[in-house]
């Protein structure tokens, strides 16, 4: 079950993920939580990962592959993973590629969770997280009396600065320009599934589900 999970900002894809991992039993690997495994385990390629991560630069597509390459490779990926955040771009998607090839395992689903942008931007601008357990809400669902507190943890609910003003506009359009090319590119290759995400999260995940069943 080696999933791809896509979708812009706001589409509800760390809902979604953390969901199907419980009910498959295989992990949700991001871009993020990758580099930051690389480099507490101070492999060649997370140190090299972490000079430009520390210098606020992107990490280049070839460190960032052999990352992945590491990553699908551990033994916990035996019976399958959800990658999320990767591939971005149709170089990265080919290079995936040739890492499956390698380690014998191929990708069997790309699963696009699709949100007509006014949704996402409405989504975005009232969405928060808890600054302690990173737990994400959004401020129109929140009871007025919450205080802007976690309901979880008691942690301060926080909005993150990309998350606000001109910034969430450019975000979306910077992955529009990206993965319309990546959508393609799996859909040539009959693997991609669009699913409608202006849905209940309940319905959402059902389909998804379905799919992976």
């Amino acid at each position: 079950m080696n999933t791809i999970l896509m979708g812009p900002p706001g589409a509800g894809k760390g809902t979604q993920a953390d969901r199907l991992k419980k009910e498959f039993k295989i992990p949700h690997i991001s871009t993020g939580d990758m580099f930051r495994e690389a480099v507490e385990q101070k492999t060649e390629l997370g140190l090299e990962a972490k000079k430009f991560m520390d210098s606020g630069q992107l990490v280049p597509d070839q460190i960032t592959i052999g990352i992945v390459a590491e990553r699908l490779a551990q033994a916990d990926c035996s019976k399958g993973f959800l990658l999320d955040g990767f591939p971005r771009t149709t170089v990265q998607a080919e290079a995936l590629d040739e890492v499956m090839t390698k380690i014998g395992k191929v990708i069997k689903v790309v699963i696009n969770i699709d949100v007509p942008k006014s949704i996402l931007l409405e989504r975005i601008a009232g969405r928060v997280s808890c600054s302690k357990c990173k737990a994400i809400f959004n401020l129109a669902t929140l009871a007025e009396d919450s205080n802007k507190i976690c309901g979880t943890c008691g942690g301060e609910l926080i909005q993150r600065s990309d998350d606000q003003g001109d910034t969430i506009v450019k975000r979306l359009n910077v992955y529009d320009e990206q993965t319309n090319p990546l959508l393609d590119y799996y859909h040539k290759k009959g693997l991609l599934k669009n699913i409608d995400g202006n849905r209940d999260s309940e319905v959402i995940y059902s389909e998804i589900k379905a799919i992976l069943e």
